[in-house]
């Protein structure tokens, strides 16, 4: 299984390759995928410092202090993402289908197979 970091570096350079090529439905999926993972890395709020009064309303008192340490994803953990994403365009392809909407449905599959591809 891949680390995290080895998702991230091959989404990006299929991400680079994609918007070389002019590929919008490719680079849309790779985007939408590296920002929910970005997302998902994101620090719980209730571990922020609290803020306290002072020259700048809501800041966090001395040099340092409102940095907050990113989550820290398990490749499990992002090959699920993954997989998630995946799994609500294809429930998208299905409805666009259903309502007979085939251009909807064709883009979403195209973004299914870059995902199944990576």
């Amino acid at each position: 299984m891949r680390t995290v970091d080895e998702w991230k570096a091959t989404l990006r350079v299929a991400l680079k390759d994609a918007l070389r090529n002019r590929n919008a439905p490719a680079s849309a999926v790779l985007r939408e995928t590296l920002a929910a993972i970005d997302n998902a890395e994101a620090p719980d709020m209730s571990v922020a410092p609290a803020s306290v009064g002072g020259g700048i309303a809501g800041s966090a008192g001395g040099l340092g202090s409102g940095e907050v340490a990113r989550l820290l994803l398990s490749p499990e953990a992002v090959d699920a993402l993954i997989q998630r994403e995946i799994q609500e365009r294809r429930d998208a392809v299905a409805l666009y289908v259903q309502l007979g909407k085939p251009e909807e449905a064709r883009a979403l599959s195209a973004q299914v197979d870059v995902l199944l591809a990576i």
